[in-house]
């Protein structure tokens, strides 16, 4: 295994590889974001991850990059490549693709997208 030295890493994008995620394009999505990343010369401040399942399989593929806390959803190779060129290469968030975004409050959802049920429920009595 290789272990990376992410000092002078801007961005850390998370793309999902859960079963949902890849019947819908997930590896072809994958490829495209770290071949637009190489393509811009990005390899020394973004760093990529394959994840697991991250829980939002409405909306596959879904596509996370951090600082921002940015999810992204229903992810294709060509909305793959606008988000390094637009997010990434150029701080704008593509606002359209967003499901949630982290603000100082937390988690917050955008776009009317599925908001999906709680992960805490109320104790029966």
């Amino acid at each position: 295994m290789t272990t990376w030295n992410l000092e002078g890493n801007q961005h850390h994008v998370l793309m999902c590889n859960g079963s949902s995620c890849m019947r819908k394009g997930g590896e072809e999505v994958t490829q495209a974001i770290r071949e637009e990343i190489t393509a811009r010369n990005m390899d020394e401040v973004v760093h990529t991850s394959r994840t697991r399942c991250n829980g939002r399989c409405k909306g596959a593929c879904v596509v996370i990059v951090y600082p921002e806390g940015a999810w992204y959803e229903e992810v294709d190779v060509d909305l793959a490549r606008k988000i390094v060129g637009e997010h990434l290469e150029n701080g704008q968030v593509v606002e359209h693709a967003l499901s949630y975004v982290t603000t100082e409050k937390g988690m917050e959802p955008r776009n009317n997208r599925t908001v999906g049920i709680d992960k805490v429920k109320e104790p029966s009595c």
